[in-house]
């Protein structure tokens, strides 16, 4: 998934992600910082939505059901891999990947799992810490074979 992708999956999303919240078109554009005509214009599908509107979706509705399925689980973990272009530093617990994961591979106290939605990979620890995010699978398995020797 990469950038122009996000905005197409968040844009067709948009107005269930405002309905599940039970925001009308009016509390959804302030809470966004859009106007109410752009917001319609992203709804009816007639224009994107913004990379800093998808930035401030993500953050906001980050609870959000519907987002979370679209994107594949913690919706600030896509966007964060994409806007940076991977992640490699230990970050944030995750709930070690029980839905929306698949299990690579297991070396010493590391894993590899690859997201069913976003298709981007990501290495736990044993107390499901992220330590690596990226796109790219090459980079992930090389990583995987890096800390597994720390």
């Amino acid at each position: 998934m990469n950038q122009q992708q996000l905005i197409e999956l968040i844009s067709l999303k948009l107005r269930v992600i405002r309905l599940e919240k039970e925001y009308s078109q009016q509390k959804m554009a302030d809470v966004l910082g859009l106007s109410k005509k752009t917001l319609i214009q992203i709804e009816k599908a007639r224009a994107k939505a913004s990379w800093t509107a998808v930035v401030a979706v993500c953050a906001l509705f980050r609870d959000s059901d519907v987002l979370q399925a679209t994107v594949g689980g913690d919706p600030l973990e896509v966007l964060e891999t994409i806007a940076h272009d991977g992640i490699d530093r230990r970050i944030d617990q995750s709930m070690g990947g029980k839905v929306w994961w698949r299990e690579l591979e297991t070396t010493g106290r590391f894993r590899l799992q690859q997201n069913v939605i976003s298709q981007h990979f990501r290495i736990l620890d044993g107390e499901h810490y992220r330590w690596y995010s990226s796109f790219d699978e090459n980079e992930a398995w090389h990583r995987l074979e890096e800390l597994s020797r720390k």
